[in-house]
């Protein structure tokens, strides 16, 4: 077991590059089993979500690689259409899997996936696409067995907009006969990432980062290479922990119209912004303030896996902020560990309540879940004295070695295993 000991109270400075999008790398990774060929996947993070699904294609059949921040899939060897318990446990977006295992080979065997318990996350969104699409699908002892001699391109309206559900049936209507209408799909950059991916195939798709995607099933090229955008939910991370410790600091390799909800949050706290092509500066120097109410939405409404880093940097500003949380109902799990090290922090239901204290102090905490773990890291940078944080491994599932990330800015930050 590791944990992460950090000495709060310095300022963060320098200059930092944001890698790849975790959300986006890994349907990217799934979608690589409809090429029958190899694809090469760029900015690439070092993440165990990222190891974990190397091993799911690894098990299918797949010849996977990584050199640096480049992944090798070659999917021509695909044999399997089963993915195990033990592998889909490992991470919750397993699930994504799916669509593209049954497009090309007919049939799929998965357990129900795993990941951060954050509530219930429901799959159903994604199986009654794929039946729609003319899949068969039973659940037999935990495991999800679907097959479909031919799907077929129609209509599909979610009834939420979810990235899981509209990725997976981008995933299986790009080898399926016809035209798929997704309507109300997600409009996350991550599935505008996807559509450029299977563009490079040479499948017909338009629409992504609207609430209507249209997809033309068609499979013409079978090795190319692609670049993954940054990592939206890093760079806010990062902002955050140089908002807490009122610090100096510039993203680099960003995308700032994908973070403009997070940076007018910041911008209202009295931090100064300046946004580039591909940067984000961000100064702290002075003393913050309470933000209007934050509501977590759907894209392009502020993202829900900001809130937690977010809620952090808030801790020690001047009056209250009040945080409502419209996605996952456990999302305020990192709550009772801000309260160990002395933040005013009152939750009902939905609702918290941040009131800013003027200072906050080291503590041994644990981290629950990813984002809440980004939190902690948040409040330890800006608290005093020395925190310690076990339940790395949570941090681990997407942020590659944010330790030596943060040491760059000049925290007092060490890893102990």
């Amino acid at each position: 077991m590791s944990i992460i000991r950090i000495d709060g109270g310095r300022r963060l400075s320098g200059s930092i590059p944001v890698h790849g999008a975790k959300n986006s790398v890994l349907p990217i990774m799934a979608a690589a089993l409809l090429a029958c060929g190899e694809t090469v996947i760029h900015n690439c993070p070092n993440l165990s979500d990222v190891d974990a699904a190397i091993r799911i294609l690894a098990h299918l059949g797949c010849t996977v690689a990584r050199e640096g921040e480049k992944v090798y899939v070659d999917s021509k060897t695909l044999t399997r259409s089963d993915i195990p318990h033990d592998l889909m446990k490992e991470m919750r977006s397993s699930v994504i899997f799916l669509g593209a295992i049954l497009a090309r080979l007919g049939e799929a065997v998965l357990s129900m996936p795993g990941g951060c318990e954050l509530g219930p996350r429901p799959i159903d969104l994604h199986l009654s696409a794929l039946r729609a699409m003319g899949a068969e699908i039973e659940e037999d002892g935990g495991n999800i067995v679907c097959k479909a001699k031919k799907l077929h391109g129609c209509r599909i309206n979610l009834a939420l907009p979810s990235v899981g559900a509209t990725e997976n049936t981008m995933l299986a209507a790009s080898r399926c006969e016809g035209t798929t209408i997704i309507t109300n799909a997600a409009c996350e950059p991550e599935i505008w990432d996807l559509q450029s991916y299977l563009r490079r195939l040479g499948v017909n798709v338009h629409g992504a980062g609207t609430p209507v995607v249209t997809i033309e099933g068609s499979i013409q090229k079978g090795s190319m290479e692609h670049w993954v955008i940054p990592d939206r939910i890093v760079a806010a991370t990062y902002l955050a922990c140089a908002a807490a410790s009122g610090g100096s600091v510039e993203l680099t390799g960003v995308m700032p119209g994908h973070l403009s909800t997070v940076t007018d949050v910041l911008g209202e706290m009295g931090c100064g912004l300046m946004l580039g092509e591909n940067t984000i500066y961000i100064s702290a120097d002075k003393p913050r303030k309470a933000a209007r109410p934050i509501e977590t939405k759907p894209y392009p409404g502020f993202p829900t896996d900001a809130q937690p880093p977010i809620m952090a940097a808030s801790l020690t500003a001047q009056g209250t902020t009040v945080f409502v949380e419209n996605i996952f109902e456990n999302r305020y799990r990192h709550v009772a560990e801000l309260l160990r090290m002395g933040a005013d922090i009152k939750t009902e239901g939905r609702v918290a309540i941040v009131s800013g204290v003027p200072r906050l102090h080291g503590a041994p905490i644990t981290s629950t879940d990813l984002r809440g773990g980004a939190s902690l890291l948040v409040a330890a940078l800006g608290a005093e004295g020395v925190t310690e944080i076990a339940g790395v491994h949570h941090i681990d599932r997407g942020y590659d070695n944010i330790v030596a990330a943060l040491e760059s800015l000049g925290a007092d930050i060490l890893r102990l295993d």
